[in-house]
């Protein structure tokens, strides 16, 4: 027979935003944007006011925690659903401003219309219009007068029965007397089981991950600095693709601009690379990872409370050193030599632009694998080699795509026990033995994907390479990736297609080749058979009809470059299946080569 692990109590939403208020509840998403549309807080207002349920929160009390003088302390609540709704009640009712999801400070006015009794998002028009209150939190307010609010509208409004839209507003005010339903988690849940329960619970249609939990519990802690470090790390990740957004934070948030982290983060205004735009899932996942050596979120959050892993209590003393080492993890992550050294590597290695990136979370280990060198005073050579390999190895390989928390947990222990470039050098020669190159990933470039890392990955040895554009005299692929080029079909897509082949088959990365837009349409629809032999016609006759190129040594050794068999210029076939294949065998044998040179 189970046991009910949680109690459902209804309180009044006047109660609920007492709570909220006066900290009982810790409301943390208030530190983030609010992402919801002012039309979904009109109409959470007018399912209130019609009486109808708003739905469950789920609350969880913070582990007791023992401080430094042996007592005991209870924690705050923690909302962990329900925070969206919580936030719209306080900015419709009590006027409070939101930061929204473009991290603009605003208030969110509902207006309301007394004789038709429904509500609206304010707009100019209504804020003329006298049939309507432009504003609800106005009847909130603690010095709200509600029969001179009625006195009032009725004068604006000529024939109105002030009798009645005294009713109608003193319903309205009314709501804050509903209930809501409050889940409370027992307080003796584990973390691991709170945290199982957080991720199950959908907000908004998305399921809530690992990080939001953790970030969730870093933003309602105040003893420790949680609340300016998840400010912190949300405002890095957004000055990295919006630096306007400096000013707003300098001038909208007054406490921060005069913390350590602004100082330690404002280069990054002034930064225009896109190839590393983490988002706070990133940033958390690298500067916990790098700091404590572990890889499971729910580890984190579970240090944050205090929890002792050996004695199962949770400490008062634990979960201040642990705040004090995330905040060390934030801070390297967002140290300008360090991101900026990084991301230098990940260029030196061909992955000039952010269209080749893939694998995010590939990209995250890459960073820890940096962050762990540096902490282990390794020649900065050696670490460049190091993150280089290990970033193409884990794109090749796809070592971080499934569970990448059991990946970065698993990687992370074994660096901490045998060094990282004990370990890291053996993962990559047991990850990419020879039969690798010459067997499998022949096999998995069968693939039709243009993002598949395979093909992200032979673009960026023909980067490291510095070769030219399939026809190109003088312009190389690092030219065509970094202004503008075409995909070409090596054997034309709509040639293909009159094959009868569909999508899948004619759009195989081994038939992609990057070249001048110039160069792609003048070959169009033709078939190979034709325009490679009108390739090497025009090395004899020096007219050039496809690129500029018209020696034949240049020829071959431009067409080697890009893969392709030298026969197709002597015996050009229409053997598609074959060509994909051997072309196959010839990318993976560039991709060996380049990365013998990481």
């Amino acid at each position: 027979m189970s046991t009910q692990r949680y109690s459902v109590t209804p309180h009044p939403i006047e109660t609920l935003l007492t709570w909220v208020k006066s900290g009982e509840i810790a409301i943390p998403e208030i530190q983030r944007p609010f992402v919801w549309e002012a039309t979904k807080v009109r109409n959470l207002l007018d399912s209130l006011y019609q009486g109808y349920p708003v739905g469950y929160l789920i609350a969880w009390r913070n582990p007791t925690v023992r401080l430094k003088d042996g007592s005991l302390s209870a924690g705050k609540r923690i909302l962990i659903d329900g925070q969206q709704r919580v936030t719209a009640l306080m900015a419709a009712l009590l006027g409070r401003e939101v930061l929204t999801k473009d991290y603009e400070t605003v208030r969110i006015r509902i207006a309301f219309h007394p004789l038709e009794e429904k509500f609206e998002v304010t707009n100019p028009a209504i804020q003329k219009n006298s049939a309507w209150i432009p504003d609800v939190a106005d009847l909130f307010s603690p010095n709200a007068k509600l029969l001179q609010i009625t006195k009032t509208y009725a004068a604006a409004n000529s024939g109105v029965d002030a009798d009645s839209i005294f009713g109608t507003l003193d319903r309205l005010r009314k709501i804050i007397n509903n209930h809501v339903g409050i889940i409370d988690l027992a307080e003796d849940l584990d973390i691991e089981t709170v945290t199982e329960i957080f991720i199950r619970v959908n907000s908004a249609g998305a399921t809530l991950s690992q990080a939001d939990f953790a970030m969730s519990k870093i933003a309602a802690n105040e003893s420790y600095g949680g609340n300016q470090l998840r400010k912190a790390i949300d405002y890095f990740c957004h000055l990295a693709v919006a630096p306007e957004f400096y000013t707003r934070v300098k001038e909208g948030d007054a406490a921060f601009a005069k913390s350590e982290f602004m100082s330690k983060m404002a280069w990054i205004k002034d930064v225009k690379d896109d190839i590393y735009d983490p988002l706070y899932t990133d940033m958390l996942r690298v500067a916990f990872t790098s700091e404590f050596n572990r890889g499971k979120l729910q580890d984190l959050v579970a240090l944050l409370s205090g929890r002792n892993f050996e004695t199962k209590q949770y400490e008062d003393s634990i979960a201040e050193s642990s705040f004090a080492q995330l905040k060390k993890g934030v801070l390297n992550f967002m140290n300008q030599t360090h991101f900026e050294r990084f991301v230098m590597i990940l260029r030196s290695a061909g992955f000039i632009s952010s269209d080749l990136i893939g694998g995010q979370n590939a990209v995250n280990f890459a960073y820890i694998i940096y962050l762990r060198g540096r902490a282990e005073n390794l020649p900065a050579a050696q670490i460049e080699r190091l993150v280089r390999r290990w970033y193409v190895m884990s794109m090749l390989t796809g070592r971080y795509s499934g569970n990448p928390e059991t990946s970065f947990d698993y990687d992370i222990r074994f660096i901490e026990k045998q060094g990282l470039a004990t370990y890291a050098n053996a993962v990559i020669d047991a990850s990419l033995p020879d039969s690798f190159w010459s067997t499998l990933l022949p096999q998995q470039m069968d693939t039709s994907s243009g993002n598949s890392p395979y093909f992200l990955v032979y673009q960026a040895a023909q980067v490291k390479l510095n070769e030219k554009g399939f026809l190109s005299r003088d312009i190389t692929v690092t030219d065509l990736i970094m202004n503008r080029s075409d995909v070409h079909h090596l054997f034309p897509r709509n040639h293909l297609k009159g094959q009868g082949l569909d999508r899948g088959r004619y759009n195989q990365i081994a038939n992609y080749a990057l070249t001048q837009s110039e160069i792609n349409i003048a070959i169009g629809d033709e078939p190979p058979s034709v325009y490679f032999a009108e390739l090497a016609t025009q090395c004899k006759t020096k007219k050039p009809i496809y690129g500029g190129i018209t020696d034949l040594d240049e020829l071959k050794a431009n067409l080697a470059d890009h893969c392709i068999p030298e026969n197709m210029l002597t015996t050009p076939n229409e053997d598609y299946e074959a060509f994909l294949t051997e072309r196959r065998k010839l990318m993976a044998a560039k991709m060996k080569h380049y990365f013998s040179k990481l």
